[in-house]
């Protein structure tokens, strides 16, 4: 009996079981239904708009050689007007000389054939008359008339090789891509931003360049947010918690012209900005508390982070724009903000100084990295090695920190005594000029 009961408890485990694999299998299943579909949809999609473009673009230029082929055609038929009035002008004024001479030769006809005729007693001074009329006429002058060989045969030279010229350039024109040659690859949190990455997807295709465009809502046009050569670019000034429409393309070497855009995805950061703590004298603040410009003010002192918002396994960046060092500048993290320091170059600290001295809690080491240059970046990445246990009360806590700044890097261990989730960052400068952007 009880061998029966657990070969039926038997069975309902495996039917559930299975039940459940079913399940599993049948969301799995529609999971790539809607993959599908999307896929489907994104095919039909693609060339319903690969139509529009193309219809758009072969009409524009249909109107525009339109327009070009009539504007040169009016401008033909204008120089054939200028040819035909210049050529016919000198002609119209030998026909009115002509056609003088002949009225004037009808006249003296007519009074030569009346002198001749008339009576005898008058016939003698009209045929005197008449003679010195003719004489003073000049019978033998006669205007010259051009030969057709020398006045203008207009006709108009068409070279049908612009036909073929025309065929050979639009048959080139245009080309349709079934893929574009980049894609979006991945979309890294960073605070108050996004690292954007992307790659080639077409091993035949060389980028000269890469334009990046981003757009907040689905609505709204896409706009650039960085056109180089990098396959990366770090998006700044992103509202956390909302989706991003992101897109890229390429130029080819040696071309003008832009590759279609990849397929828009969407990034989002939930990690808020990094922001510098306001209404310290001595420093001046950006719009968005990420920039801060040490200023003419006698005051120092540590500008600290408005709240401890950098958390071990980010990297926190600063870059700066640099003014008169001194050994005591800092740059680095902190376990707390504390007033009346001058510089982050004491306990529960670790910095760098701007001319490369590390500082872990207020004892320089002897590695030493290159000296703060204007552009420059300072990085700070830090992971947790836990020594002992770890409570409210306190213990021991280790943060494996890494600082790097112009190609070069140190590594060290940061012993601490309590647990720190997450940490202050702070600069301090003696002398105004210096700028520091945190990201």
């Amino acid at each position: 009996m009880e061998a029966a009961e657990a070969e039926v408890r038997l069975l309902l485990q495996e039917a559930r079981e299975s039940i459940e694999a079913a399940r599993s299998y049948r969301r799995e299943l529609q999971q790539r239904l809607r993959g599908l579909h999307q896929a489907r949809e994104q095919i039909k999609d693609s060339a319903t708009s690969t139509r529009d473009v193309l219809e758009q673009h072969f009409s524009d230029l249909k109107g525009t050689l339109k327009k070009l082929l009539d504007e040169r055609l009016m401008s033909l038929l204008q120089e054939v007007d200028v040819i035909e009035q210049e050529s016919i002008k000198p002609l119209d004024e030998c026909q009115k000389l002509i056609e003088h001479g002949v009225s004037t030769a009808d006249d003296l006809l007519r009074e030569g054939e009346s002198a001749v005729d008339g009576d005898v007693g008058q016939q003698n001074e009209k045929l005197c008359n008449f003679t010195k009329k003719a004489l003073h006429i000049q019978l033998d002058s006669l205007p010259e008339v051009p030969s057709l060989v020398d006045v203008p045969c207009l006709s108009a030279q068409l070279d049908d090789c612009l036909l073929t010229i025309l065929k050979n350039q639009i048959f080139r024109h245009g080309t349709v891509a079934s893929r574009p040659p980049v894609q979006l690859e991945e979309f890294v949190e960073k605070p108050g931003g996004i690292l954007v990455r992307w790659c080639k997807v077409d091993e035949d295709f060389t980028a000269q360049d890469y334009r990046l465009q981003l757009r907040k809502s689905p609505g709204s046009p896409f706009e650039d947010v960085y056109v180089g050569s990098e396959p990366e670019f770090l998006v700044l000034h992103i509202d956390p918690h909302v989706d991003y429409q992101f897109r890229v393309c390429a130029r080819g070497d040696g071309r003008q012209e832009w590759s279609p855009w990849s397929v828009p995805q969407s990034g989002r950061t939930s990690l808020v900005p990094h922001e510098w703590t306001a209404g310290l004298e001595g420093y001046s603040l950006s719009s968005r508390r990420n920039i801060a410009l040490r200023n003419d003010s006698q005051s120092c002192g540590v500008l600290y982070s408005k709240a401890p918002t950098y958390f071990c396994g980010q990297t926190l960046t600063f870059r700066q724009t640099v003014g008169q060092p001194d050994r005591r500048d800092s740059l680095g993290v902190c376990v707390e903000q504390r007033s009346g320091d001058e510089s982050l170059q004491r306990d529960k600290a670790v910095c760098i100084s701007t001319n490369g001295a590390v500082f872990v809690n207020g004892k320089e080491m002897t590695n030493q990295l290159p000296a703060v240059t204007s552009g420059s970046t300072v990085t700070f990445d830090m992971e947790v090695v836990q020594l002992g246990p770890c409570s409210n009360e306190g213990g021991n806590f280790k943060l494996r920190v890494t600082i790097s700044s112009n190609n070069r890097e140190v590594v060290f261990d940061w012993v601490l005594d309590q647990c720190c989730g997450s940490l202050y960052f702070g600069c301090s400068f003696s002398y105004p000029g210096w700028k520091v952007l945190v990201f």
